[in-house]
């Protein structure tokens, strides 16, 4: 079994990172797409120009809660893996949802 400093030193393989960016980041990029779009139709077309600016942060708003999120759960995988006490492979087949 690998010390606890080999795997912080070792590299990510980048796999269970990239599919948690995408489980995130997916619906609030969409989000942040429509919400700019609302902010450009009362802005411009609408000539509401308080309402549009209003709308128009909402996307900063939106990306950090995605992000905050996003990092919570990789957090809570980096903390089942240094558990101590676990093995790696409880510690891998927790967070695939084996057991």
């Amino acid at each position: 079994m690998a010390s606890r400093q080999q795997m912080m030193e070792s590299e990510p393989t980048g796999g269970a990172t990239e599919d948690v960016d995408q489980q995130a980041l997916g619906p609030a990029l969409l989000a942040a797409g429509a919400s700019v779009g609302l902010s450009w139709y009362y802005f411009f077309l609408k000539g509401d120009r308080q309402r549009g600016i209003f709308v128009g942060l909402w996307p900063p708003t939106i990306l950090a809660f995605a992000s905050y999120l996003n990092q919570r759960k990789i957090r809570n995988q980096l903390d089942t893996l240094m558990r101590p006490g676990s093995t790696l492979k409880d510690a891998i087949d927790s967070m695939m949802g084996n057991r």
